[in-house]
């Protein structure tokens, strides 16, 4: 793996990282102790929260999106109070699972972790129709449905995965009845979609991608969302904001996005920082 970017200078006040994936790469993920600590059970993993606290991201959405992962999701949150966690099928896992006779009892084993106490959200689950062709669709649509339902059920946030599905996804929100704190994780449509979804009440979360070069149509995106509908997020270790784009990614770097952000949004950093703070307290509750 290349080698982690520098700590950013610090944020003038705290925000929240609003989706990250510390299993990815955590070599504690399969071999956890059953009640370790986490600075105990992997070090790199603890060294990266402790830096993200540097840097004034001191709390994090860990999401799980296949069972392993929201397995050691429901586990770690549980004795880590800078986290709070998501879990659900991803919906590229769904159409596996489906195949193999497995996704009845998936959602049996999310619906449970699902209930715990620091469990906050349902996520992340939508569409994805990048790497799952018009076979799998079917099983997608029939996957999201039921993550909504689960997200209502227990008045959890719903976090939204949206790769080149955009009208299915509003269509199926509109359909079933979109949980009322419903986020958009990543955000990937233009100024256009924004104003829809911001329109709809949904929250949109924005990546290291809007600060690509090439990404003008998320800065358009960005530019019509109101402060307290918006979100800043990492998805690391992947979209690692410039200038550090194609090095892996972490909760430290949460930083860099913002201040592109408020640079779009021609407004101060602390007013972002506030906006972003509040908007994920209302989210997800407090962290303590």
């Amino acid at each position: 793996m290349s080698e982690r970017p520098p700590l950013p200078d610090a944020l003038p006040l705290p925000v929240v990282d609003n989706h990250t994936h510390l299993d990815i790469g955590a070599s504690s993920r399969d071999s956890w102790p059953e009640h370790a600590a986490v600075d105990a059970a992997d070090a790199e993993l603890a060294a990266l929260l402790d830096d993200a606290v540097r840097v004034n991201v001191p709390r994090a959405v860990q999401v799980g999106c296949d069972l392993p992962s929201a397995r050691w999701t429901a586990e770690l949150v549980a004795r880590e109070p800078r986290l709070v966690g998501a879990v659900a099928l991803h919906p590229n896992e769904a159409p596996r699972l489906a195949e193999t006779g497995e996704l009845e009892a998936a959602y049996a084993e999310i619906a449970a972790l699902a209930r715990r106490p620091r469990i906050r959200c349902v996520g992340e689950t939508g569409l994805d129709y990048f790497r799952t062709g018009p076979e799998g669709q079917a099983v997608q649509q029939e996957s999201f449905r039921w993550h909504i339902a689960l997200a209502k059920e227990l008045d959890l946030t719903l976090q939204i995965h949206d790769r080149d599905a955009h009208e299915d996804v509003l269509r199926l929100l509109a359909e079933e009845g979109a949980p009322r704190r419903t986020v958009f994780h990543c955000f990937s449509g233009d100024g256009d979609m924004a104003r829809r979804a911001v329109e709809a009440g949904y929250y949109l979360s924005f990546a290291g991608t809007v600060t690509f070069k090439n990404a003008q149509g998320l800065r358009d995106a960005l530019a019509v969302t109101p402060l307290d509908r918006l979100q800043v997020e990492t998805d690391a270790p992947y979209l690692t904001p410039t200038p550090y784009r194609g090095r892996p990614n972490a909760s430290y770097l949460v930083p860099h996005t913002v201040r592109a952000m408020a640079q779009t949004l021609a407004v101060d950093v602390p007013t972002l920082c506030r906006a972003l703070a509040a908007t994920s307290e209302q989210l997800y509750g407090p962290w303590d």
